[in-house]
This record gives structure tokens, sequence and C-alpha cells, in this order.
């Protein structure tokens, strides 16, 4: 079985050689190339092809971040692990966004390190454990901002419409629970199926539930 390659992108010579002695005391690990900026570490993954890339999130004179989008579109195979000191969140979103599997704190452990970089071999994303709240809180933030944007077209009478008809009232049982004419609520059952880009009142409650609709009433 080969080695597994490992590229190390850092601007600090002393945290690079610090990594390399670390990595090569466990056999299966081979360093096989060092970069110091944006433009050499994209420049060494095309040139080594390494299986996976470890890299400082902040670089002289450019951003880990960029270098990690680039080197993961020329080298779909190649998985990058950002190792950096800070833990702040537009960094790790950015990170992730840019295609990292994993974000790993320099104040940890050795042997977290050589574990991320396992991980990533195997395609596995890592989290430091002191981070990964924040992702869940970021997951669940854009998840409610997705939903909301559901109902953006609709005015708040029709977003009650709608609420009744997720639950299966008539035209007749909606007009009397919100004391408008049959008519009128026709015209709103109209208007919803238009700007939910949906064919019927099935499709407009299964649309109402699968968006979470009284959450927001």
């Amino acid at each position: 079985m080969s080695n597994l390659r490992i590229l190390l992108v850092d601007d600090h010579e002393v945290v690079r050689v610090g990594l390399k002695t670390l990595i090569e005391r466990h056999s299966g690990y081979e360093v096989v190339a060092e970069a110091s900026s944006q433009h050499e570490a994209v420049e060494k993954a095309l040139q080594f092809l390494p299986d996976v890339v470890v890299m400082d999130i902040r670089l002289a004179g450019g951003s880990g971040i960029e270098a990690c989008e680039e080197i993961v579109t020329e080298l779909p195979d190649t998985k990058v692990v950002m190792l950096t000191s800070y833990a702040e969140d537009e960094m790790l979103f950015s990170a992730i966004r840019a295609g990292a599997v994993g974000y790993v704190l320099k104040q940890v452990g050795g042997n977290e390190v050589i574990r991320a970089i396992e991980s990533a071999s195997r395609g596995e994303a890592t989290l430091d454990p002191t981070l990964t709240q924040r992702v869940f809180d970021e997951m669940r933030r854009s998840i409610k901002q997705e939903e909301a944007s559901a109902f953006n077209d609709l005015t708040a009478q029709e977003m009650h419409v709608l609420a009744l008809i997720a639950e299966g009232k008539t035209n007749r049982e909606i007009a009397e629970a919100l004391y408008l004419s049959e008519g009128t609520v026709r015209n709103y059952v109209s208007g919803i199926l238009s700007k939910l880009e949906v064919a019927n009142r099935a499709e407009a409650a299964a649309y109402a539930i699968q968006h979470h609709l009284k959450d927001y009433l």
C-alpha cells in the first residue's frame, strides 16, 4: 500500500518543520512538498498531486481559503484540511464553502491533527469540537431564512388562507373562518397558486407544510 501523500502549506517555516516531524513519525504518511504562499500552494499541488493538503488559513501575500478553492477545483480528489489559529466564524464558513473537508485549530494536540488527515484521506469531514455548535447554529439560521423566503411573495392574509388550505379547509370553510366571501377566497387561492407556482390546492398544502408555514404566522 502506498504512503498517504501530504502537502504542507504555512508561511512560517518552523510550523512546517514541526508538522512534518509530527506527521512522518507515523508510518504510511509522506510529506511530498511544502509551500509558504497561496500561489506556491496551488503550484505544488498541481506538481505533486497530494492526497491531502494541510494548510494555514492566512498566508503571506494571499489566502489559504482562495488556495483551497483553486486546489479542489483543479484536483477534486485532493482533500484540504485547514489548520489555523483562528476560530472566527467568517473564516470557518468561508473555508467550508471553498471546499475544505477539515478545520482544525493549531492549539489541538498532535493526535488530533493526524486524525484530521486520516479522516480527510477517506473523504470524511473533520471539525474542531469547539466549532461544531457554531456550524449547527449557522445551519439552523440558514434553514430558517430559506423557509421564510419561501413565503416572501405572499401577503399576511394570503398566508392565513394558505394555512387553512393546508388544514384541508374548503373555500366556504375558509371564508367563514376569515369572515370573507367565497368569491374573495377564490381570488386569494388563485393568487396563492400563481405566486407559489403550484398547480392545485394539494400542491399548495404540501408546499406550506414542507416550508413550515405555521412558524411564520
